[in-house]
């Protein structure tokens, strides 16, 4: 592979904060009330269930617990063939492609039919779960697999009447393909609606799940996906000892008592057993509702700085004036000058030379030295530094026009905002990777980091501030001559003789963007061809997922987008 840059933050939120920019927040699922809690204290929104449309009669047997998982698989085999015999529709819930994996190659010795659900079949995903309520089928699903598809009792007749046509070569959108796909629906809603009837007769669709997940949500995800809108059906789960939750989280009463004087292949049906295990899966939904309360309070301080940075951004787009805020500026930047270099209380201690220094940095001044070392005090100093600063900003205002000048002074702050916030993100990951290892020194990780985020946003801001004056300051239009070319106009910037000045950072897209405006470019880049932006067509605008442009109904990824 090619060996490419280090990747660079340009902009990071988390979950919560995301969904908190939004006004009004709601949703539907089967499954929040375990939730609850987190729902209100996150999001300050409250959880009501609805009640089902149909009274639920489904039987949800209690947990068998075995004490290897060799025994509980067996176990899973010998229930799925005993349904099976009966003609009852069994859905398997395992944890992961392996689980599934090995449960299916055991039904294959004991030649039980069955189809396997899983990230690798996620083609046929909608194909294979609708169709899991005919008689006599069984599927073998991960937690996650085809949640949100209807399992109907005897099959799924639109599903059959579309599988049917399709294989007949005819096109479901074609006027041919639809009224072939209504005669096909009509013959299969009749033998599904019939099927249907004996599946319920003989107890509806078995959820067997093969382990207990870390929340209870998964848990009734899966219990849900039997006796819908009123049907019958059941569910039960085998566990073992050797479960990931049971050898974290069990306690050792259940451990007493599976280890009584009872055959490995004897399972144990205890209520304490089974509270247990919901206590297990509480303790492990509390460890992790509190593993995301505390991300979100250290993204709190990001979240505030965020929102002062794209509140200025949104300004400076909107077209605001900045010339009160570059005066306010100048006034910061001098003072900031005189602190660093005058602070002392004598004149002695002054380093007049460094402040002239910065000062010549700043703006192209016309003081000496001489000039400062008569004045005799800071507030004297100031005087001086901010009439010239701003006599000089005013001659500037009427030499390029205010507009011209409004037109600059957005650019230039847009661009120093995107180039020290990417900065400032980089840093920020930077003290977040070892911000824990102050605990070692008996300080709390969330306070330090909440302090150094603050002194660093803050000089951040500062930064801002001092490179946008000395923008402003040293930029120049020059005017288009008679023999130049139509386009030749850009923008110069007097750069100060320090390297590390502002005057020679602003960037190619920057350049771009004044040139388009009516204002010039700095000298090292004007050599530099601006390029047309590149038009993509609606072929490269296409996301993967997103359906193919040409019409055929497939995922762009599958269709034009293949190559």
């Amino acid at each position: 592979m090619k060996i490419k840059e280090e990747n660079q933050t340009l902009a990071t939120i988390t979950l919560q904060n995301y969904f908190r920019l939004y006004e009004k927040l709601a949703g539907m699922t089967g499954t929040a009330v375990t939730e609850a809690a987190e729902f209100a204290s996150t999001y300050n929104i409250q959880v009501v269930p609805i009640p089902t449309n149909r009274p639920n009669i489904r039987q949800d047997h209690p947990d068998l617990i075995y004490k290897s998982e060799d025994f509980k698989f067996g176990a899973c085999i010998d229930d799925i063939a005993e349904r099976h015999e009966q003609g009852q529709p069994v859905l398997v819930g395992t944890i992961s492609v392996a689980k599934s994996e090995k449960l299916s190659r055991m039904l294959e010795k004991r030649g039980i039919q069955h189809e396997v659900l899983n990230a690798k079949q996620h083609f046929r995903e909608a194909e294979i779960v609708t169709q899991a309520g005919r008689l006599f089928s069984v599927t073998v699903a991960t937690n996650m697999a085809g949640r949100g598809v209807d399992i109907i009792l005897g099959g799924n007749p639109e599903g059959l009447a579309l599988r049917d046509t399709k294989a007949e070569g005819l096109d479901p959108d074609t006027e041919e393909g639809r009224a072939r796909f209504e005669e096909l629906h009509e013959r299969w809603r009749a033998e599904t609606d019939a099927e249907g009837d004996k599946v319920r007769e003989v107890g509806g669709l078995y959820v067997l799940g093969t382990e207990r997940h870390e929340s209870r949500r998964i848990d009734n995800q899966l219990r849900g996906r039997s006796a819908r809108q009123g049907d019958p059906g059941e569910s039960r789960f085998y566990l073992s000892l050797e479960d990931e939750l049971m050898r974290l989280f069990a306690t050792g009463a259940m451990n007493w008592v599976m280890g009584k004087a009872l055959p490995d292949d004897v399972p144990i049906e205890a209520r304490m057993v089974t509270k247990a295990i919901e206590r297990a899966q509480n303790t492990v939904e509390q460890r992790n509702a509190e593993i995301r309360k505390n991300v979100l309070k250290y993204d709190e301080v990001m979240n505030e700085q965020r929102k002062v940075i794209y509140r200025r951004r949104d300004q400076i787009l909107e077209g605001g004036d900045l010339r009160e805020e570059t005066l306010q500026y100048v006034a910061e930047s001098i003072d900031g000058a005189i602190q660093t270099f005058c602070g002392g209380e004598f004149g002695e201690e002054w380093d007049l030379e460094g402040l002239h220094a910065e000062v010549a940095a700043t703006w192209p001044t016309e003081l000496t030295l001489e000039d400062l070392q008569a004045c005799a005090s800071t507030d004297q100093l100031y005087e001086v530094l901010a009439g010239e600063a701003i006599a000089y900003y005013e001659r500037r205002e009427d030499e390029l026009g205010a507009e011209v000048l409004r037109q600059i002074e957005r650019q230039v702050m847009l661009r120093l905002i995107d180039q020290h916030w990417r900065e400032h993100l980089y840093e920020m990951d930077y003290l977040q990777e070892g911000i824990h290892l102050r605990a070692m020194g008996q300080k709390d990780p969330l306070v330090e980091w909440q302090r150094e985020g603050f002194e660093m946003f803050g000089a951040m801001m500062s930064s801002i501030v001092n490179d946008f004056v000395k923008y402003v300051m040293h930029v120049q239009v020059v005017v288009e001559q008679p023999d130049e070319k139509p386009d030749a106009t850009r923008m110069q910037y007097s750069a100060p003789e320090d390297p590390s000045s502002a005057g020679n950072t602003m960037g190619a897209a920057a350049v771009a963007q004044a040139a388009a405006e009516g204002v010039e470019a700095p000298p090292e880049a004007v050599e530099e061809e601006v390029q047309a932006p590149v038009v993509k067509s609606e072929w490269d605008k296409t996301p993967r997922n997103a359906p193919c442009p040409c019409g055929s109904g497939k995922k762009f990824k599958l269709c034009h987008g293949a190559a």
